[in-house]
C-alpha cells in the first residue's frame, strides 16, 4: 500500500511539472511527501538502506506519469487552454492556504511579508508571452548535450524549490517542446543529457533547501508563498466567453476543492 501511495504521488508530482506555472515542488509539499524525499535525497549515500525505497517508488511513479501523461497535457492544453489554465489557476489557489500555515506556524512576523513580496516580484519578473517557438532538438552536438545538461539542471532546482515551475523555465530556456517531444518519442539520445542535469541539480540543491528550512523556516515559507501565488498570473489563460466561462468557473472550483481537500489531510 506504501509503495502504491508514492507512486502515485510521484505521477502526481510529474504530472504537475509537465505544466508551465505548475510546480512539483508545492504538489509534493500538498501530497505531504517533500520533506521525507529531500532528507532520502540528502541521506540517500549515508543511510541507503532506509532512503531507497521513497525515492525509487516515487520515481517509478513520476517517469511512468511523465511518459503516460506528456502529449495528453500538452494536447488539453492546446485544444482548451483557458479552460485548463482556470482548472491550474484553482490547483494553485487550493495549495496556497498550506503554504501559509506552514509560513505561520509560529506566528507571523510583519517584517518577514518582505519575503512574500520578494516572492511574488520574483516570478513576475520571470511571467511573460514566453512561447517556445525554438527548433526542436533531436540531434546531439556538444553544444546541444551542455544546454539541454543546464536544462535539467534548471528543473532539478525548480523541482526542490517549490512555487517555481520546471516547464516554466524549460520555456524560458526554449527547451519545452524539445522535452515533450523528446519524452513523446522516446528519443533517450534527447533525455540522457536532461536526466543527467537533473540527478546532478537535484542532488546540489536538496541540501542547501533543506539547511535553508530548518535555520529561516517563516522566510523561506514566506517567499514560497509569494512564488505560488505569483504563479497564479503567469497562467492566467485569458478572461472567457459564452460556455467557456461557465466551464472554466466550475473547473477552477473542482481544483481548488481536490488540492485543498488533499492538502487537509
Amino acid at each position: 500500500m506504501k509503495f502504491l501511495s508514492n507512486f502515485l504521488k510521484g505521477i502526481a508530482i510529474s504530472i504537475s511539472q509537465i505544466v508551465p506555472g505548475v510546480s512539483g515542488g508545492t504538489i509534493a509539499i500538498i501530497l505531504g511527501i517533500y520533506d521525507d524525499l529531500i532528507h532520502a535525497i540528502n541521506n540517500i549515500l549515508n543511510d541507503f538502506k532506509n532512503q531507497y525505497k521513497l525515492l525509487v517508488q516515487v520515481g517509478l511513479g513520476a517517469i511512468i506519469g511523465i511518459v503516460l501523461f506528456s502529449n495528453i497535457v500538452k494536447n488539453v492544453i492546446t485544444k482548451y487552454p483557458i479552460e485548463a489554465g482556470f482548472f491550474f489557476i484553482g490547483i494553485i489557489l487550493g495549495g496556497a492556504p498550506l503554504m501559509y500555515k506552514k509560513a505561520t506556524r509560529k506566528g507571523l512576523l510583519k517584517k518577514n511579508l518582505i519575503y512574500l513580496g520578494l516572492g511574488i516580484l520574483i516570478v513576475f519578473i520571470m511571467s511573460g508571452d514566453h512561447i517556445d517557438n525554438s527548433n526542436i532538438i533531436t540531434n546531439l552536438n556538444i553544444l546541444n548535450f551542455i544546454w539541454l545538461f543546464i536544462g535539467g539542471i534548471i528543473v532539478a532546482i525548480a523541482l526542490i524549490l517549490p512555487g517555481i515551475s520546471g516547464s516554466f523555465m524549460l520555456l524560458i530556456l526554449g527547451l519545452y517542446n524539445t522535452v515533450l517531444t523528446a519524452v513523446s518519442d522516446l528519443n533517450f539520445l534527447i533525455l540522457i543529457p536532461i536526466g543527467l542535469g537533473v540527478i546532478i541539480g537535484t542532488i546540489a540543491t536538496a541540501r542547501t533547501i533543506e539547511r535553508l528550512l530548518n535555520k529561516y523556516p517563516q522566510q523561506i515559507y514566506m517567499l514560497i508563498f509569494g512564488f505560488v501565488l505569483g504563479s497564479v498570473v503567469s497562467i492566467f489563460p485569458g478572461i472567457p466567453t459564452g460556455v467557456s466561462s461557465i466551464v472554466s468557473i466550475i473547473l477552477l472550483v473542482l481544483g481548488f476543492i481536490f488540492i485543498y481537500k488533499i492538502s487537509e489531510e
